[in-house]
């Protein structure tokens, strides 16, 4: 399933980086690409994995940004 997130204070390369790195780690999570210009997220991810929605929403606001 892919889903778009947007997120607030995605501003620019850096928070990317970090975004795709924390989202990446979950389990279940097969792609994630942050972009700052729009201030979303796509993840593709498995639907299946238990918890993964919530998981994904919370590696996004470990990283300091809030998922709207």
């Amino acid at each position: 399933m892919d889903k778009k997130i947007y997120v607030v204070g995605l501003d620019d390369e850096a928070a990317e980086n970090k975004v795709n790195e924390a989202v990446k780690s979950v389990a279940g999570v097969s792609d994630c690409k942050a972009n700052s210009s729009k201030a979303q997220v796509l993840v593709s991810f498995d639907e299946s994995t238990a918890g993964i929605e919530d998981a994904i929403n919370s590696a996004i606001s470990s990283c300091g940004l809030d998922v709207l």
